[in-house]
């Protein structure tokens, strides 16, 4: 029995792409930073501004980089980005407030405050906020340190730092981290994207 719950959950947290023998060494203290406990203090929930933000909560070398989180809030009836997919990232929402629109492959799911929602790797996917009423979740990742890539595009290219909207300096920037993180966009992102905003009557972004 216990052989067969340990082949269970090896093939699951493979399913994940999250090597098990990385969770092993991560808590039996063989590697060479070994994670260490760490708390962090409660805070007032993340505004939306209007648009959508992000905040960092867990850090992926807090946890030798085997995982990091970020808090978003989206403000109503708002798009976000086009439909992508990660070569390498795999990601898991927990809807906090609101309800998040969540477009998987082909199909729209609606995920309400409770709710959690798994992205592998290599699906092409989105969300947006549908509803007249803010959104918030916790956006997980697992394998790849993509609070990163977030905090680059949010908070730091940026037009009061040099990066104004449309420019070449921007797209560029854009472009490398894309590469970098290993981020697909595929021919009819756009196209997809602006079926869903006229859908469902959003702001784009």
């Amino acid at each position: 029995m216990e052989r067969r719950n340990f082949l269970q959950s090896t093939v699951l947290l493979t399913s994940l792409g999250i090597n098990p023998a990385s969770l092993l060494s991560a808590f039996d203290g063989s590697t060479s930073e070994p994670i260490k406990p760490f708390l962090l203090p409660a805070q007032a929930p993340l505004p939306h501004n209007g648009g959508m933000d992000i905040r960092v909560w867990v850090r992926s070398e807090s946890t030798g980089g085997l995982f990091s989180s970020v808090e978003c809030a989206v403000a109503p009836k708002l798009m976000g980005p086009p439909p992508h997919a990660h070569k390498e990232l795999d990601e898991m929402m927990l809807v906090l407030e609101g309800t998040a629109s969540v477009l998987i492959g082909d199909e729209i799911v609606h995920i309400n405050a409770g709710g959690w929602h798994m992205r592998p790797r290599m699906i092409k996917h989105t969300f947006f906020n549908a509803s007249e009423e803010p959104l918030r979740f916790i956006d997980m990742y697992f394998n790849q340190p993509f609070e990163q890539f977030l905090e680059r595009i949010f908070h730091q290219l940026t037009p009061e730092n040099g990066y104004p909207h449309g420019s070449v300096i921007l797209e560029n920037e854009r472009k490398a981290l894309n590469e970098k993180f290993g981020l697909i966009y595929y021919d009819d992102a756009q196209d997809q994207k602006q079926q869903i905003i006229k859908e469902f009557g959003l702001r784009g972004r």
